[in-house]
């Protein structure tokens, strides 16, 4: 990927630094992501928010590679192998809670969770038979990031109170090395959501620091 529009959000960043060799697959994945989370973030219209969806849909189900050719983050995932990676699609519906629910109430709250983290998760790891451990430290990051990013006080108690709720499902994981950067970005969400809190905008240089004693320490 080239160019402004198409740098990752700081944290991604940082977080793909840590997967050694397969830094630009998780950078890839990132992208993926940040391309959903554009499709909900500018859509008005659901049946249009859909249609974007779908054409993402059509170019990870294309085993010929023509659709989408040129575009930047197809480019990276095609040239890195992570359009082969699992949880795609479970990104995709994850989103679309957010593209087509005017209001969110729990069952929609757990869609998103375990499709956008669960799906992100797996995506990641490249983990198709994912422990379940694994699949709920992905809903608890993707919960603190959509308590960072919107302004229902609800909907946010709401994703909290969820989220603490995932957390004893993750007690007993085991972070191979290579889920390093997995286990960084669950530790940095475990952490904000016990203090009732989501993702901060940004890198502020709290963050920042905690991420490296995390990458560091462990904790």
């Amino acid at each position: 990927m080239s160019g402004e529009e198409d740098t990752l959000p700081p944290l991604a960043a940082l977080l793909s630094a840590h997967a050694g060799a397969h830094a630009e697959r998780h950078r890839a994945i990132w992208g993926f992501d940040g391309r959903l989370a554009k499709v909900a973030r500018t859509t008005s219209e659901r049946a249009i928010g859909q249609m974007r969806l779908a054409w993402w849909n059509d170019v990870i189900e294309d085993a010929d590679a023509r659709k989408g050719r040129g575009e930047p983050v197809v480019d990276a995932m095609r040239a890195t192998g992570a359009m082969a990676a699992p949880g795609l699609v479970a990104m995709i519906d994850g989103w679309e809670v957010l593209v087509v629910e005017p209001e969110i109430d729990a069952d929609g709250l757990r869609d998103y969770a375990v499709g956008r983290g669960g799906g992100l998760f797996r995506a990641l790891g490249d983990a198709d038979d994912a422990p379940r451990w694994l699949v709920a430290a992905g809903q608890v990051w993707a919960l603190w990031d959509l308590i960072g990013h919107v302004d229902d006080p609800a909907l946010s108690d709401a994703a909290v109170k969820m989220a603490r709720d995932l957390l004893p499902q993750v007690e007993d994981a085991r972070w191979s090395r290579a889920w390093k950067p997995l286990r960084i970005a669950f530790t940095l969400a475990r952490q904000d959501v016990l203090a009732g809190q989501g993702a901060p905008a940004g890198m502020p240089r709290g963050l920042a620091l905690r991420l490296l004693r995390i990458a560091l320490v462990g904790r």
